[in-house]
């Protein structure tokens, strides 16, 4: 089983100038090679590093592994766009939203993130310090924080890419972890059903529904605290509304990590499967009767 773990790195002011410059360089590199794979319709990994990676290198003077990162991640971009618009995420063929998807390359944010390998990233746990290819040349010695049972996942199952990101002024690192997984009980008797739904997050064949008012409150409470604070739009408002942030999502993500973790405990103590139904393709399946 696959996990990433978030660490804070700790740069010097010198060491995040280089850090900069390093994603500013890939990203923009990553941009013109989205151009060129929308300009020559070359979407696969090796297609495109044919008419790139020179350019790439000699361009934006990156190392041998961060153009082959560069081009991956170009490609990479456009198997994630090619899937959304086969799912109908993005609106069905002829709408606007498809055509606005379709009719322009993909294009990288300055600070988007970036993918590292053990040959341009090494960790020294014990340290807790690691050391950075960049484009001024490796930058050695950077410290880095995190949760103590992070920090232990990390170094006892670390292993592949690491992702370094710049966000909110924060410079952090997305690393790979696995980690073994038990045995699957394969002699399951009964199964645990799970609904889905916007109302209720989630409801069991068991007849506990995993949602209430409180947390409809919290969201209620919330969104009317921000509509207040835009229509003040004060120096101090902006600066609450800016803290407040991404608020929202956190709190989304912890529970359904929660009400996760929940059913799993609960199917796994009872001896059961854990049954969801199947939604794929649901608005092809059903055709509401016009009033």
């Amino acid at each position: 089983m696959k996990l990433v773990v978030q660490v804070k790195l700790e740069p010097t002011p010198k060491q995040a100038a280089a850090l900069e410059a390093t994603l500013a360089a890939c990203n923009e590199a990553a941009t013109w090679a989205g151009e060129v794979a929308f300009e020559q319709d070359t979407k696969r990994t090796y297609d495109l590093r044919k008419l790139t990676y020179t350019q790439i290198r000699a361009r934006w003077n990156l190392g041998a592994q961060a153009a082959q990162h560069v081009i991956k991640k170009t490609c990479d971009a456009y198997a994630t766009l090619k899937a959304n618009l086969k799912a109908g995420n993005l609106g069905r063929p002829g709408s606007k939203r498809h055509a606005k998807a379709t009719g322009k390359p993909i294009t990288f944010r300055p600070d988007s993130g970036q993918p590292f390998d053990d040959r341009m990233l090494s960790w020294q746990m014990d340290q807790q310090r690691v050391s950075i290819w960049t484009v001024h040349g490796r930058v050695k010695n950077v410290g880095f924080t995190g949760g103590a049972q992070q920090l232990t996942t990390l170094a006892l199952h670390r292993k592949g890419e690491s992702d370094l990101l710049h966000r909110d002024g924060m410079w952090l690192l997305q690393a790979t972890c696995e980690i073994p997984e038990q045995p699957l009980n394969t002699e399951v008797e009964d199964f645990l059903g799970l609904d889905l739904g916007i109302v209720n997050i989630a409801t069991t064949s068991d007849g506990q529904i995993m949602a209430g008012r409180e947390i409809n409150r919290v969201r209620e409470r919330e969104r009317t605290l921000r509509t207040k604070l835009q229509k003040k739009n004060t120096p101090s408002a902006k600066r609450r509304l800016n803290k407040r942030r991404k608020k929202e999502q956190r709190r989304v993500r912890d529970i359904n990590h929660k009400i996760a973790k929940h059913v799993v405990a609960e199917a796994e103590r009872t001896g059961r499967g854990i049954a969801l139904e199947d939604l794929t393709g649901i608005r092809n399946r059903v055709r509401l009767r016009k009033p």
